[in-house]
């Protein structure tokens, strides 16, 4: 293809190459504004949830996420689990502790009383007291802590009491309780950072907010763009004829 005294004249191989790059980069891109989505109806569901609270029991059918609830009974202090591989907001290591609740008139949810730091070593596995008197409580609604993949299968949980999972889902945890009635409300409630016996409460949506991911994305759109533009200079050629006027001039 020729315009004026050059010629585009790019070669199979590296027009193949290009190509392929470019896709991967704008796919990248595509999957952040994606993801970007999906964080913002998180964020969204977040702020939705504090709208009203329901009050919940055994007989409570399944809540939005992030759905602020109230829940009336007791703690169970003699059967808490620490879920392990937790960071606070500066990325320090901890655990999330995780204090079964039974409602009042029966049944049970998970509750999430903060996180905690580790302490001088694994072995030592902190002091989580709570009192076991009847009590009211208010949350969020939300699922408990995944992993982004889970590799093979977990080995089942099992005391001494405070057991330390990682990862565990709330069938998991029914097992290792022992404990067949659960509300359908939740698999956790996120205890209210005003509530009594918690620990650093500081609740948001897991992952980045919607607009580090668009971030992400322009640039990875960018790099798209940068790459097409360096691709097609640098496979724009002076022609023959143009050569050689070049040479005469300069003779």
């Amino acid at each position: 293809m020729k315009f004026g005294s050059r010629l585009f004249a790019p070669r199979p191989f590296t027009t193949v190459l290009t190509i392929a790059v470019i896709v991967a980069l704008v796919s990248l891109g595509r999957w952040q504004l994606r993801r970007a989505d999906g964080a913002r109806a998180l964020y969204e569901a977040f702020d939705k949830g504090a709208d009203a609270t329901r009050v919940i029991d055994l007989q409570t059918q399944r809540l939005p996420r992030y759905q602020h609830i109230e829940a009336q009974g007791s703690y169970d202090q003699a059967r808490q689990i620490l879920i392990d591989n937790m960071t606070d907001l500066n990325g320090r290591a901890g655990y999330f502790v995780i204090t079964p609740f039974a409602l009042q008139g029966g049944g049970w949810v998970l509750v999430s009383r903060g996180w905690i730091p580790l302490g001088p070593s694994r072995a030592d596995r902190p002091a989580i007291p709570v009192a076991a008197d009847p009590r009211r409580i208010r949350g969020r609604a939300d699922n408990l802590p995944s992993p982004g993949i889970r590799m093979g299968v977990p080995a089942a949980l099992a005391p001494p009491f405070p057991v330390v999972a990682s990862f565990p889902s709330q069938s998991d945890v029914a097992r290792l309780l022992n404990e067949s009635q659960w509300t359908s409300a939740t698999d956790s409630i996120l205890l209210d950072p005003a509530e009594a016996d918690g620990y650093v409460r500081n609740w948001a949506p897991p992952g980045f907010p919607p607009v580090r991911h668009v971030g992400y994305a322009v640039q990875w759109f960018g790099l798209a763009l940068a790459l097409a533009v360096i691709y097609v200079v640098t496979n724009f050629r002076r022609t023959e004829g143009a050569r050689m006027i070049e040479r005469s001039a300069h003779d």
